[in-house]
């Protein structure tokens, strides 16, 4: 069957800020406090909970302070700074120098905050973590992009997330001008090599009846096939595949593969993906390439919260 050019909106998307739901994002910030004020995730919790350090300046009045890049990144993330001064019940505010997506230098401030000093102190760590973490993977999602150069081809990220982090990173790879493929399990049928061993589908009939019988199930959902050897692709567009992911293959089968499969479904490319491959693949052309590195190893960027 051929591909069909309205299924686009529902292959890939960016996660937009205001689809994420902050009252999940409040209780990441929650657990992420009371891990620091009071000792939350151990058996026996501190008998005085609290920021002891903080306190002794309780009396220190106001102070002002900038998130400052230490090297140059893309921002985001920007969004959690007022949640996360909600959270710690802070009247401290927050004046945004940048925005979400952008690319910064080293030195660039990035927001300045205002507030009462101990506030400011207590929250300082789990404010940085947050923030360096999503600048992170934007940052690296960036670099990936670039390596494409001007090759059609969208770059996607996977489920390879950090657990609770999910539609956070998802949403940081979209500022570094990634794509996202499946939020979750719940949004697509894609069968991939353990479905195929799990079902006895180690021939081609059987892959085949497995691609007829997702879409009898589902036909709501884009139905997706992971293939490992170029044999396995042509019974797999038979059965009506939308989406070919072709696994792990060399270059040389890349050509080949993408030329069989354009026009009749979307291919995506995975495997090997990574700075030094992805010119190669980008010159191929194929529709999507998905990178599990964009998220599960993302350095933090270095962002430093210096006293004006």
């Amino acid at each position: 069957m051929p591909r069909n050019p309205g299924q686009t909106d529902r292959l890939v998307r960016r996660l937009h800020w205001d689809e994420v739901d902050s009252f999940w994002v409040r209780q990441l910030v929650t657990m992420a406090r009371d891990e620091d004020l009071a000792g939350a995730g151990l058996v026996s919790r501190p008998f005085r909970p609290g920021d002891p350090s903080a306190e002794l300046l309780k009396n220190a009045g106001r102070a002002r302070a900038a998130l400052v890049a230490r090297r140059d990144m893309v921002v985001a993330g920007l969004h959690l700074l007022e949640i996360i001064f909600s959270v710690y019940e802070s009247s401290c505010q927050v004046l945004l120098k940048t925005s979400d997506g952008d690319s910064v230098s080293a030195g660039t401030v990035l927001a300045e905050v205002e507030g009462p000093a101990h506030e400011l102190l207590t929250a300082e760590r789990v404010l940085l973590n947050f923030l360096q973490r999503l600048c992170g993977v934007a940052t690296l999602t960036h670099h990936y992009v670039k390596a494409l150069g001007s090759s059609p081809t969208k770059l996607l990220d996977t489920r390879k997330t950090t657990p609770g982090f999910r539609m956070l990173e998802k949403y940081a790879v979209g500022q570094g001008g990634g794509y996202n493929h499946r939020l979750g399990l719940y949004d697509r049928i894609m069968v991939k090599d353990n479905h195929l061993a799990a079902g006895d589908a180690s021939v081609a009939a059987r892959l085949t009846a497995l691609v007829l019988l997702a879409r009898q199930a589902r036909p709501d959902l884009l139905v997706e096939v992971e293939v490992d050897h170029p044999e396995q692709i042509e019974p797999v567009l038979k059965a009506g595949a939308d989406i070919i992911l072709l696994d792990n293959f060399s270059l040389s089968q890349l050509r080949e593969a993408v030329v069989a499969v354009r026009a009749r479904a979307w291919c995506e490319v995975s495997g090997g993906v990574n700075l030094e491959t992805l010119p190669a693949i980008g010159e191929i052309a194929p529709d999507f390439v998905s990178a599990g590195a964009l998220t599960h190893a993302a350095h933090w960027s270095d962002i430093g919260l210096d006293w004006i």
